[in-house]
């Protein structure tokens, strides 16, 4: 059973894991190392957002795969994603990390650009989610529904429906807070 924390002690505990490992000693060895590469924002939560997708397994494995994806995009992937065509997107095809394949891969750079494109960005759509009913799970609620449904890209292959149930599957199951 989890134990429910006030906002004051989940502040205190978060707080108490940033000054444990957010240490130049920890983040080399981290795939948290991916997004400190970059600057922009936007280069940020992409970089952040895929290597935290991937991260699972051997911590080596995990980054030196987010530093393919990230070099794939020329390491703008902020960019990468606004310009891309269709023939680039898919050239991630043959991107593989243990059971995350290509067909995944393009799924989560279509719906990262539709959120880029469409949304605002990823701070934006949890913002908007969580502006919803105040909590953390309308954040996560609004960030899957516009993830998983509302990637016309894909919607367009008609690969969103396997895609989608692979997503909810594996990727975000939301407790019942």
């Amino acid at each position: 059973m989890v134990e429910e924390l006030s906002h004051s002690e989940l502040k205190e505990f978060l707080d108490s894991k940033y000054e444990e490992f957010n240490v130049p000693g920890f983040i080399a060895d981290d795939p948290i190392s991916i997004p400190h590469q970059f600057d922009k924002k936007e280069d940020i939560e992409i970089g952040g957002f895929l290597a935290a997708t991937i991260a699972w397994g051997n911590r080596k494995s995990i980054i030196n795969n987010a530093n393919k994806l990230m070099q794939w995009m020329g390491y703008f992937p902020h960019e990468f994603l606004m310009n891309a065509s269709e023939h680039e997107l898919d050239s991630f095809s043959r991107f593989v990390h243990r059971t995350f394949n290509g067909t995944d891969t393009i799924f989560f750079l279509e719906s990262l650009k539709n959120i880029y494109k469409n949304h605002h960005g990823l701070e934006a759509v949890f913002t908007e989610g969580y502006m919803q009913m105040q909590s953390l799970t309308s954040a996560l609620d609004h960030f899957r529904n516009t993830f998983s449904t509302d990637n016309k890209e894909c919607m367009e292959k008609d690969q969103v429906h396997w895609q989608q149930q692979q997503f909810e599957d594996w990727f975000l199951r939301l407790p019942n807070w």
